[in-house]
């Protein structure tokens, strides 16, 4: 039995057949969406083990794993500043199962290498920034100075004898000790290592007397006394170390840095896929006990949206070209 809709409902008439064909549309177009993820995802860490960027990457994705029910392999491809394994991921399949950790060192490097094998801003989708966090100035117990007063007091008297360590050239290490050398006037030297972990090791050996590390990397050792904490170089003082000041507190007026974590994927990574795990990693950042966690070793839940995430680092990108510029760094 046909039924025929009268000419005078013909408004009412297309409106639904628009309904009806908008809605197919949208059952087409999710039926055409593959199931994802459907198979291991690969989260690029792009420094060695042991530092902020890799704590974070095994934090989150540990809970993607848990929610996706697929496994999320965290891998390491330390060198180069970060250059290494950010090159891996803007050339793998934009298809979100290569994923990369990045942090502020990669708007850093743009400045210090005249040509990188990739765009930081055009090869990449953002996801988004996770967290956020300050360093500790640090010093070997060696180093006679108890304060941030006495080291820049120290370091004048002994230009170019105290050396500092850094995770590699362009590291976010590398440039909190160069916007502190620029605003202190004092000369200490560059000792890159290849990857957080290994400066670490170094500097617990004494072989070298200063650096800027996480609080996540360096608390249980500052706790132990194998180093000495001076100073952290946030805006607010360290919830887990109280009753040290920050390095603007201390004397150095205008001394703020620090780092983030943040999800990049290769550049045309679908955009269903970015919004899934956009919406899956602010989720995680929700949770009491990943809150909990994150408070335990000073990393503050950020969260925000792609866009808002690629205009920051658009914008970080441009604010280390004057910091590169002005404070003199250079490769080592």
């Amino acid at each position: 039995m046909i039924v025929r809709i009268p000419f005078i409902f013909g408004g009412f008439r297309w409106r639904f057949v628009g309904l009806v064909l908008a809605t197919s549309a949208c059952v087409a177009t999710a039926l055409a969406q593959p199931q994802y993820p459907n198979r291991p995802i690969r989260f690029v860490v792009p420094l060695a083990t042991g530092g902020a960027l890799d704590i974070a990457s095994r934090l989150f994705g540990q809970k993607l794993s848990d929610a996706f029910g697929q496994q999320v392999v965290i891998d390491n491809r330390p060198g180069a500043g970060g250059m290494i394994g950010a090159e891996l991921a803007a050339r793998a399949s934009p298809d979100g199962y290569t994923l990369m950790m990045a942090s502020i060192s990669h708007t850093v490097l743009p400045s210090m290498h005249k040509k990188l094998p990739y765009d930081i801003v055009k090869d990449f989708a953002p996801v988004s920034m996770l967290v956020s966090f300050p360093f500790l100035l640090l010093v070997h117990p060696a180093l006679p100075a108890k304060s941030v007063k006495e080291l820049i007091a120290l370091a004048k008297a002994k230009p170019g004898q105290i050396n500092y360590a850094s995770g590699g050239n362009g590291s976010t290490a590398h440039m909190a000790a160069e916007l502190f050398k620029s605003l202190t006037g004092i000369n200490v030297v560059h000792v890159p290592y290849k990857g957080t972990a290994p400066a670490l090791i170094g500097f617990l050996a004494g072989e070298t007397g200063l650096a800027f590390y996480s609080v996540s990397a360096t608390l249980q050792h500052v706790k132990a006394g194998r180093l000495r904490a001076l100073a952290t170089t946030g805006e607010r003082r360290s919830p887990s170390l109280p009753e040290l000041p920050t390095v603007a507190e201390a004397g150095v007026p205008g001394f703020e840095t620090g780092s983030w974590a943040g999800v990049l994927a290769p550049a045309g990574t679908p955009k269903f896929i970015v919004a899934k795990l956009h919406g899956e990693l602010t989720r995680i950042l929700q949770l009491p006990e990943t809150r909990e966690r994150l408070a335990a070793i000073d990393f503050e839940p950020v969260g925000n949206s792609p866009e808002e995430f690629g205009a920051i680092i658009r914008k970080e990108v441009i604010r280390w070209a004057k910091v590169v510029k002005e404070s003199g760094a250079k490769l080592d």
